[in-house]
Order: structure tokens, then sequence, then C-alpha cells
């Protein structure tokens, strides 16, 4: 079974890939409109998340037509990121705004020899953010992520993934490493840190609602005295994009560590600006407020999990 998804998967991207963007970006959303009616779970999930967010901002019609919209956009994206990671530069640079050299330049000089941790969420083409360091010297993009249970589809997306020059680091295998790398003071680590995170994750709060949020960038940051940032994908056409870096986030105050729920809350603060700025763009079919009622369980901020 993993050899025939392996070959499926693998027939399906090099069909995608041999296609022009625009018509890969078409033929996205048009599945992803298709998937809003047949999906009927993530619809129900995607229309709540709205009405959590928004309780008195949107009227049921206009959270009917986010939704929907939001469908086509995670098939746009789904679909753009499997032809945009063949792409050539010249090429992608055509589609995609990046930081302004000034920007990068005056991270480089905040971060001295330090590495960076930037915290990302799921807005637009998220596979897009390690091209943030393209045409740097002085950082290295890297990333977290958990591997698939099909062996063949995980070598398949980690083939595709690291075309963009960027190193992934495996949470349940590859903490050592990554300390490792850190401490050389050359990584640029965007951490997505936008999804419920269970039990271990911090109660705070998204949208003036509680919610298990990832400490991991907050910790990480405070731990190799890292800058920390936030990044966010939009998307301003169809097959379009731009990656905006936010300001710095201090993680410390009067030369004291910031406490960790103070510097999560403005990772979630951040995302909140980004989502309102254009709701369509982010992740909705995700059950964010899960726990939305319940007693979180606080993690003591320390080595968090990867």
């Amino acid at each position: 079974m993993d050899a025939l998804l392996y070959w499926l998967a693998r027939t399906l991207l090099g069909a995608i890939q041999a296609l022009p963007l625009t018509w890969v970006a078409r033929l996205g959303r048009a599945g992803g409109g298709l998937f809003y009616y047949l999906d009927a779970r993530h619809r129900r999930v995607a229309r709540d998340n709205l009405r959590r967010a928004f309780p008195d901002e949107l009227s049921p019609a206009r959270i009917t037509r986010l939704a929907r919209e939001n469908f086509r956009r995670i098939g746009e994206n789904f679909a753009c990121a499997a032809k945009t990671a063949a792409m050539t530069q010249a090429d992608l640079y055509e589609r995609l705004t990046l930081p302004s050299r000034a920007e990068m330049d005056a991270l480089t000089a905040q971060a001295g020899q330090q590495s960076c941790v930037v915290a990302v969420g799921h807005f637009g083409n998220f596979e897009l953010y390690p091209r943030i360091c393209d045409g740097q010297e002085r950082f290295q993009s890297a990333s977290t992520y958990r591997g698939l249970h099909q062996p063949g589809l995980d070598r398949l997306l980690q083939s595709v993934r690291e075309k963009s020059g960027c190193l992934f680091f495996e949470r349940r295998r590859d903490a050592a490493l990554l300390r490792a790398a850190l401490n050389q003071g050359r990584l640029m680590l965007g951490l997505l840190a936008d999804q419920h995170a269970g039990d271990h994750g911090l109660p705070v709060p998204f949208f003036g609602r509680d919610c298990s949020t990832s400490a991991a960038p907050a910790i990480l940051a405070r731990r190799y005295h890292c800058p920390l940032y936030t990044a966010i994908c939009f998307r301003t056409g169809l097959a379009r994009w731009r990656i905006e870096l936010g300001p710095e986030i201090p993680t410390r105050e009067n030369d004291q560590p910031r406490d960790v729920i103070a510097i999560t809350r403005d990772i979630n603060h951040a995302f909140e600006v980004a989502v309102r700025r254009d709701p369509a763009n982010w992740f909705w079919v995700h059950r964010r407020w899960k726990t939305a009622g319940k007693q979180l369980r606080l993690k003591p901020p320390h080595e968090p999990a990867l």
C-alpha cells in the first residue's frame, strides 16, 4: 500500500509541476470549491471557527462566503506549493515578493552572531516561508516537521520541501541536531505556531478565547538568545504572494527574560492582526479552539517537544 500511495502521489506531483502556475492555481481553487460541498465535517469546523473569531462582526451569509473562499484558497495554496517547489528562483520571484534588503539587513544586525527564530502560521502558501533566506549569506533557513506514517509519502514530501534549500529537523528524532545547529548561530528557524498544541500547550488567548498554544518559539528564542519575529505569507492575487516580517517580539525586559506566556501572547496577537487583514487567508479548517471551556494543563517552560 505504501508503494502504491507513493507512485500515485509522485504521478500527481509530476502532472501538477508540468502545468503553468496559473492553471495549477485555478485547478486548485476549483478542487477546493468542490471539497467545500463534499467535506461536511471541515465545512462545519471552518464556519464554527469563523463564528468564534467574529461573533458580532460577520453575518451568517458573510461567514458562508468566507468559508467557501477559504476552501478555494486552501486548494489553490496546496496545488501551488507542489508547483512552486520545482520553479526556478527567477520564475518564482515574478510571483513572490520577499522582505526588503533593508529589512533583512536590520534583522541580521539585530541577530549578531546568534540564530533567529521566526514564528509562522498557516497563511497563504506557507511552504514559501524558507524563501526569506534566499540571497542571504548569513542565515540558513530551517524548520521542524513531524514525519508521516507512510515512509514513501514522507520521503516524497521531504524531497519536495528540501528543494527550497531549507533544513528540516524531525521533532521526535532530531532535537539534539537542532540544538547544535542553533548554537552555531547560523539558523533562521521557522516554527509553525498557530495550531492546537494539545495538553502540552499554554492557555493563551486568540480572538479573545484561550486556546492551547505552542510555547516553542518563545522558549527557544529565550534559551538561545535569538531575536524573535513573526512572518506572514499574504496572497496578493491568483498565484501571487508576499511574505512580510513583523517587528521583533522582545524576549527580555529590564535585562530579565520575559514571561513565556507574555511572549506567546504577542505572537498570537500578530497572527490575529494578520487574520483580520485577510480572513480568507488563514487555515480555518483546523479546530483551533478544540479545548475551549476546558482546563488546559500548563507545561513548565523548559525543553519543548520538537
